[in-house]
């Protein structure tokens, strides 16, 4: 039976880029409140070395999330081992940065299939499974989605594109009882950030940005936020709670503030 430390007991949870990053601390947290977990993953090894760290009884699906059919077979895999799905974690997601002119089409390409087609295809392997439980979907998007920047178009596309997908899509599942949620963060410590502060012109430009979208979050408190989101079933989840005053800013105000403050920050790198 679930109890106030373990809240998901009896609970089945996937979580999509498990292997790693804000996946394998959401795992993590999910398995200590009691859900089994199945961990989905293009990383086999590390994947299984993420897996070790849990308690219960964690299954891991080597899938890329952009096959539509391997993930639904990977879907009704963890149906068949576990019994049921409650909880789904859209997490898989590339990042880059740099000058959208000198950016190779296929590597924007790729950050769209996977960042936004990769999510929709998750959401159609899991849905009739989240169907039959009345559960509870979690999208992850970023403060990218609320406020787009420059060097990051592919990026800031598809997160902008998730969370459209997302909202509507909650009014056409909460027919069947499902509930569907936005997570928005800003810059967290994962690997994903790391790589991008090994770019020169890429961490000055960050660090020129207002505070405090110019520090990078700790990975353990934000996921402690998206998990206390998941319990609740919130419908916005925020990885840094300033994050949250982003919503109260006018969209149409955006970009022309977006293009000011772009003349300034990018200049040095077209020197």
């Amino acid at each position: 039976m679930p109890t106030a430390a373990q809240p998901l007991t009896g609970k089945v949870a996937v979580v999509t880029g498990a292997a790693r990053g804000i996946g394998a601390a959401l795992a993590l947290r999910l398995a200590q409140a009691g859900a089994t977990v199945a961990l989905l993953g293009l990383e086999p090894e590390v994947l299984a070395e993420t897996a070790k760290r849990l308690p219960g009884d964690p299954s891991c699906w080597n899938v890329d999330v952009t096959d539509q059919a391997a993930l639904t077979a990977a879907a009704e895999g963890v149906v068949e081992r576990h019994g049921r799905v409650d909880i789904v974690v859209a997490n898989a997601g590339l990042g880059n940065g740099g000058w959208f002119a000198e950016t190779p089409a296929a590597d924007h390409s790729r950050i769209i299939e996977v960042n936004l087609l990769g999510s929709i295809a998750t959401a159609r392997a899991f849905l009739p499974a989240l169907r039959r439980s009345r559960g509870y979907l979690l999208q992850i998007a970023s403060a990218a989605a609320l406020v787009p920047a420059p060097l990051m178009t592919a990026y800031c596309a598809s997160k902008s594109g998730v969370e459209a997908y997302a909202h509507a899509l909650r009014g056409e599942v909460a027919l069947d009882g499902v509930e569907v949620g936005v997570a928005y963060l800003s810059w967290t410590d994962t690997d994903m950030v790391r790589t991008a502060d090994e770019d020169p012109f890429l961490r000055g430009v960050r660090a020129r940005m207002p505070w405090p979208a110019n520090r990078t979050g700790e990975l353990d408190p934000a996921a402690d936020r998206l998990m206390a989101g998941i319990l609740r079933k919130s419908a916005h989840v925020y990885g840094q709670p300033w994050v949250r005053a982003l919503q109260f800013v006018p969209r149409g105000m955006v970009p022309a503030a977006v293009t000011r403050r772009s003349k300034k920050l990018l200049a040095p790198g077209k020197a």
